[in-house]
C-alpha cells in the first residue's frame, strides 16, 4: 500500500467514526425525546379536565363516580399509598432477613442458587401473580377471615400479593448493598470478640442502611405501579377504609382505574381527561420515589469509596445550626429512652389497631397492652442467652425465612403447573379458542405473543444496545449526558400502563395505526429499552481497558475498537439483558391491552397492522370474564410461564457460557 492509500483509509475510517459517534450521540437522546412525548401527551390530555373539575376538587375530593360526575380522587390516591404501605410492610422484613442470610450466612454455592430464586421471583408476569391471587389467596383469606372478609378481595389481599411481587427487588438491591461493606468491617469486629451474628447485625446491616434504605424505596417504587394483580385482588371500589387501616376492607388504586375504566371511557370526555390526570399524578409519585431511592444509592457509593467531602461540608453545617444542636445534644442526652418509649407506643398502637378489626372496645386495648408487654419483655429474655445459642438462634431463624421464601415461589408455581399442564393437549396448543375462549385452544394467542415478543427485539435490541455502547464508551460528563441519564431513569420507573396510555393517544389514536401489533411492538419496546441500555452499558464497563488501549495502539479507531473487541467481550452480559428485558416484555399485560390486544380473534393474525390475541391479556380475559373457565384459565397460565421461563433459563445459559470464556 503506498502512502496516498494510507492516508485515504485512515480518513476513511476517522470518517466512519466521526459518523458513528453522531449516530451514537442521536440514537441515545431519542430517550429524551421519548420522554417529553409521554409527559407532554399525558399532561395534555390530562389538562383538558380542569375546564368542568379543579385541581383541588380532584385531589381532595372522596368520591369517585364518573356516571354522577365525581371526580375525586382522594380515596383512589389513598388507596394506591395504603396497598404499597402494606406490601412493603411484608416485603421488607421478609426480603431483608432473606438478603442476609444469602450474603452472610449462605455458601457460595447456595448463594447462586438463591439467586437465581430472585430472578425467576421477578420474571412471573403479573397477570400470573393476579391470576394466582384470585383462584388461591382469595378463598384462603376468607377462610382464615371469615367475619370480616365476604369475598376475599381486600387491601390485604393486594398488599400481601404486591410484597411478594417486591420481594426480588428488596431482596437483590439488599444483598448487593450488605455485600459491598467492606470486609475490614466484619474482620475487625470479628476481631474483638463478636459472633457472626452479632457482626451482622451492628455492624454490617447498619454500614449499608442506605442501600438497604434505597432497596425499600425502590420496593415501593414497584408496588406503586403494579397493575394487573392488584386489579384482580383489591375490589376496585374507590373507598376511604373506615377506620383507616381496616385491612379488610375493599379499596382501589390509580393504576386499577386506569386499566378497568380507560377502555370503556368516552374520548374527549371529562371522564377520560380525569383519567390522565390520574396518570400524571401516578408518574410524579413513582418518578419521587425513584429519586429519593437514586439520591440514597448515591449516599451509599460516596460514604464506601470515600467522596464524600462537599457532602460532609454540607451536613457540617447544617449541623451547626441552633435548632440541629438542641436536638442533637436531647437525642445524645436521652437517645436510649426516647427510642425505648418510641418503641413501646409503636407496638401498643399497631396492637390496638390490628384488635380492634376482630373485638370491640376495652377488650382490644387489654390485648394490646398484653402483646406490648411481651414484646417488651423479649430482649430481656435475649440478654440472659448466650452470644453462640442466639447465633444459632438468629441462623434458624434466617434459614426459615429463606425457606418461606423458596416456599412462596413453589407454591405458586407448583400450584399453577399442577392444575394445568393436565389440561395442556397438543388440541389446546394447536385450536383457536372457542365458546367465548371456556373451550378449544390457544394458538392464536401463542401466536400473537411470540409475535410482540420477536417485534419487541427488533425495535429494542438496536435502540437499546447502540444507547449502552454511547453511554459507556463515548459519552463525556456533559449535560446532554446527564440529561439522558435522567431520561432513562424515567422510564425504567414508569409504569406500565403508562406505557399503555401513551401507545394508545400517541400510536393508536393521534398516528392512526389503531390497535395493531406494530402500537403494541412499540409500546412494549419503550418499556424494556432502558433495561437493554442498562445492562449493555455495565456489561461494557466490566471490560479492561486494556483490551481498549491494545486495540487502539495497533492503530484501530475507536469504533472499530468498540465492535470488534469491546463488544464481543461483553457478549454475554449484553445478550443476557435482552432476553431478560424481552421475558418481562412476554408477560406484560398493561401495555398491549390498549394498544394490541383482543380478546378473540377467529384467525391469525397476518398484518402488523391488525391487533393481535396475547398470552397474558388472555389470561386476564379468561379470568375476569369467562366463568367456569377453570381449566384453560390454568392452562394458559402454564403455557405463559413456560414461554417466560423458558426465556429466563435462556438467559442463564448464555451467561454461564460466556462467562466460562472470560480470561480476564
Amino acid at each position: 500500500m503506498n502512502l496516498g492509500q494510507y492516508a485515504t483509509g485512515v480518513r476513511s475510517a476517522g470518517t466512519r467514526d466521526a459518523l458513528m459517534r453522531y449516530v451514537l450521540t442521536a440514537t441515545a437522546s431519542l430517550t429524551v425525546l421519548i420522554i417529553i412525548l409521554i409527559i407532554a401527551f399525558i399532561g395534555y390530555n390530562g389538562a383538558e379536565m380542569f375546564s368542568d373539575v379543579s385541581l383541588t376538587e380532584m385531589l381532595f375530593g372522596t368520591e369517585w363516580d364518573p356516571t354522577r360526575g365525581s371526580f375525586g380522587a382522594l380515596a383512589v390516591i389513598a388507596g394506591t399509598l395504603l396497598v404499597t404501605i402494606g406490601a412493603i410492610a411484608f416485603a421488607f422484613p421478609v426480603g431483608l432477613a432473606a438478603a442476609i442470610y444469602i450474603s452472610e450466612f449462605a455458601s457460595p454455592s447456595v448463594r447462586g442458587k438463591l439467586k437465581t430464586v430472585c430472578e425467576i421471583f421477578a420474571g412471573i408476569p403479573s397477570v400470573v401473580y393476579g391470576f394466582f391471587g384470585l383462584l388461591v389467596l382469595l378463598p384462603l383469606l376468607m377462610d382464615l377471615f371469615p367475619g370480616q372478609l365476604m369475598y376475599g378481595s381486600s387491601w390485604l389481599a393486594a398488599s400481601l400479593l404486591l410484597g411478594v411481587m417486591a420481594l426480588p427487588t428488596i431482596v437483590s438491591v439488599s444483598e448487593d448493598a450488605i455485600r459491598s461493606v467492606p470486609q475490614s468491617y466484619r474482620e475487625a469486629s470479628m476481631s474483638l470478640g463478636a459472633t457472626k451474628w452479632d457482626t451482622v447485625i451492628k455492624v454490617v446491616v447498619p454500614a449499608a442502611i442506605s442501600g438497604i434504605s434505597a432497596a425499600v424505596t425502590l420496593g415501593i417504587g414497584r408496588a406503586i405501579g403494579e397493575t394487573m394483580a392488584v386489579m384482580m385482588v383489591s375490589g376496585n371500589s374507590a373507598v376511604i377504609p373506615d377506620p383507616l387501616w381496616n385491612v379488610f376492607s375493599l379499596t382501589s388504586t390509580i393504576t386499577g382505574t386506569l386499566a378497568l375504566e380507560m377502555p370503556e371511557v368516552v374520548v374527549g370526555s371529562t371522564h377520560y381527561s380525569a383519567l390522565f390526570m390520574l396518570a400524571l399524578i401516578l408518574m410524579i409519585m413513582v418518578l419521587a420515589v425513584n429519586l429519593l431511592s437514586r439520591r440514597i444509592i448515591g449516599m451509599t457509593s460516596r460514604r464506601f469509596s470515600g467522596e464524600e467531602k462537599e457532602h460532609g461540608r454540607i451536613v457540617t453545617a447544617i449541623r451547626g445550626s441552633a435548632p440541629f444542636v438542641r436536638i442533637s445534644e436531647l437525642w445524645n442526652s436521652h437517645g436510649d429512652v426516647l427510642m425505648k418509649v418510641g418503641a413501646v407506643v409503636s407496638t401498643f398502637t399497631v396492637s390496638w389497631m390490628a384488635m380492634s378489626l376482630f373485638e370491640d372496645g376495652i377488650l382490644a386495648v387489654i390485648i394490646a397492652a398484653i402483646a406490648t408487654a411481651v414484646l417488651a419483655c423479649i430482649p430481656r429474655l435475649l440478654s440472659g442467652i448466650s452470644p453462640a445459642d442466639r447465633q444459632d438462634v438468629a441462623e434458624t431463624i434466617l434459614s426459615a425465612n429463606m425457606s418461606l421464601v423458596v416456599g412462596i415461589l413453589v407454591v405458586i408455581l407448583g400450584y399453577i403447573m399442577m392444575k394445568g399442564l393436565p389440561y395442556i393437549s397438543l388440541d389446546f396448543l394447536t385450536m383457536s379458542p372457542s365458546g367465548n375462549g371456556s373451550s378449544g385452544g390457544i394458538f392464536p394467542a401463542i401466536v400473537g405473543t411470540l409475535e410482540l415478543v420477536a417485534g419487541t427485539a427488533v425495535l429494542a435490541f438496536p435502540f437499546g444496545i447502540l444507547s449502552g455502547i454511547y453511554l459507556a464508551e463515548y459519552a463525556k460528563d456533559t449535560k446532554l449526558t446527564g440529561l439522558i441519564r435522567e431520561a432513562i431513569d424515567i422510564l425504567n420507573g414508569t409504569p406500565s400502563v403508562v406505557f399503555g396510555l401513551f401507545g394508545m393517544t400517541f400510536l393508536v389514536m393521534g398516528l392512526g395505526m389503531g390497535r395493531s401489533l406494530a402500537a403494541g411492538c412499540i409500546a412494549l419496546a419503550l418499556m424494556v429499552v432502558p433495561v437493554i441500555i442498562r445492562t449493555t452499558e455495565e456489561a461494557l464497563r466490566t471490560v479492561p481497558k486494556e483490551l481498549r488501549e491494545a486495540s487502539r495502539a495497533m492503530g484501530a479507531t475507536k469504533w472499530q475498537t468498540t465492535y470488534k473487541v469491546v463488544l464481543p467481550a461483553a457478549m454475554g452480559g449484553t445478550v443476557t439483558g435482552a432476553i431478560l428485558a424481552i421475558g418481562r416484555a412476554a408477560g406484560e399485560t398493561a401495555p398491549i391491552m390498549f394498544t394490541a390486544a383482543v380478546a378473540y380473534m377467529p384467525e391469525l393474525s397476518v398484518s402488523l397492522m391488525e391487533p393481535v390475541m396475547a398470552l397474558p391479556y388472555h389470561l386476564y380475559y379468561l379470568a375476569a370474564e369467562v366463568p367456569g373457565a377453570t381449566g384453560a384459565q390454568y392452562g394458559t397460565a402454564t403455557v405463559l410461564l413456560l414461554i417466560v421461563m423458558g426465556l429466563f433459563a435462556l438467559a442463564s445459559f448464555v451467561r454461564g457460557y460466556y462467562n466460562k470464556r472470560i480470561r480476564w
